[in-house]
């Protein structure tokens, strides 16, 4: 998926769940300029990244990479 698109899921299902940037990066572990790059599509996230965003987002992998729509049990 291209960086872009990554960026805009991160940033739509983190805003859904009421977190803040600063609150995010924070329990990543990464600056807040590092999520911004990768909300931004500067900068593309690794899939532990990916995984662990998904985990504090309280989502499924599958929904934050669009496989799967959100809050689909299937």
């Amino acid at each position: 998926m291209e960086k872009v698109r990554w960026g805009r899921r991160i940033r739509a299902f983190r805003r859904l769940k009421m977190i803040k940037q600063v609150e995010l990066a924070k329990e990543m572990d990464m600056s807040v300029s590092i999520l911004g790059k990768i909300e931004q599509g500067k900068r593309a996230p690794t899939e532990a990244q990916l995984e662990k965003i998904a985990a504090i987002l309280d989502i499924k992998l599958e929904e934050l990479k669009g496989e799967i729509e959100a809050g689909d049990d299937k």
